[in-house]
């Protein structure tokens, strides 16, 4: 988030540089809170984004050569959700089972029924993901404990997969926690962490992506991305503006050494790929407005102002 945000700077120097040439109006959209906050749909209900045309998204990558740049038209990044269940049954001395409703069973069994919603439900060719990454129970080793919570992420890129997922993940959870006695309540914390939808590229940015990002690294640097169960939450723009445009900025160098990827304690920025994203965010914007004017007619003069 750091070098994004350094990257933005860098374009809005440029554009400054440049500001009697540009063609229309830039706004930089320096957005808080991606992490599963939704922030971008913040911006757009406090108005940010308002009479904007197109939008271009910049993610740095851990495996992309420098120098190299990488997206595809169409989806891009998977839509996500989370969903946290309490399973409650009856805790008790753990030499005394029988005593007991054991909630840490009820939740193993959840988990690896959890993962059949994929492989026996879903389409194969229909990208799928169910992830179990919180379980939370019992602070002794010889004690079973009145509850367990769990919780995790489901993605999809098919709106109709999505919700099928949500609420087979909330049967399953429920019924499974009966096969065990426990009882279970699910929630999927939607006002505080809004679903994001698919990340979707207009076709016809990919193209104008593809012309101007080739002039500035070469043809053989501009690459295909294969779409990634990630989300991201600049997908929300795409209900605000007609066109949206998401790509992956290199910043692989096998001279530095292994790279650490993204979410490790051990993830570090190569400040290398910097001033391609900077340049490269603000000659979208410039080049943009240069090719998108409106029409004009008569002998009327033409305004700078979207």
């Amino acid at each position: 988030h750091d070098a994004h945000v350094a990257m933005l700077l860098g374009s809005a120097r440029i554009l400054q540089e440049h500001r009697d040439e540009l063609k229309g109006t830039v706004v930089l959209v320096f957005q808080p809170a991606e992490e599963g906050g939704g922030g971008a749909k913040k911006m757009i209900d406090d108005g940010a984004v308002e009479n904007i045309e197109a939008i271009f998204g910049v993610h740095v990558a851990d495996v992309v050569p420098i120098g190299v740049v990488a997206s595809r038209p169409g989806p891009v990044m998977a839509g996500s959700g989370f969903f946290e269940a309490v399973i409650s049954g009856k805790g008790g001395h753990a030499a005394l089972p029988h005593h007991t409703i054991d909630p840490i069973l009820a939740a193993s069994n959840v988990i690896v029924s959890l993962q059949q919603l994929v492989s026996r439900e879903a389409d194969p060719l229909d990208s799928q993901v169910v992830t179990v990454g919180k379980f939370q129970g019992g602070g002794a080793f010889n004690v079973i404990p009145d509850s367990v919570t769990i919780g995790g992420t489901f993605r999809a890129f098919l709106k109709e997969s999505f919700n099928q997922l949500k609420q087979r993940i909330e049967e399953v959870i429920v019924s499974q926690a009966s096969v065990q006695r426990c009882n279970a309540v699910v929630d999927f914390l939607d006002k505080d962490r809004p679903f994001f939808p698919p990340t979707i590229n207009s076709a016809g940015l990919h193209d104008f992506f593809v012309k101007v990002a080739s002039e500035m690294v070469g043809p053989k640097n501009v690459r295909d991305k294969q779409p990634l169960m990630g989300a991201e939450d600049f997908a929300f723009y795409a209900d605000a503006i007609p066109a949206t445009y998401y790509y992956f900025l290199g910043m692989y160098n096998e001279t530095r050494g292994p790279q650490a990827p993204h979410h490790s304690p051990y993830f570090t920025i190569n400040e290398d790929a910097l001033p391609y994203g900077a340049a490269l965010q603000a000659s979208l914007a410039a080049r943009y407005l240069l090719e998108h004017q409106p029409p004009t007619t008569g002998k009327a003069k033409a305004h700078d102002e979207l």
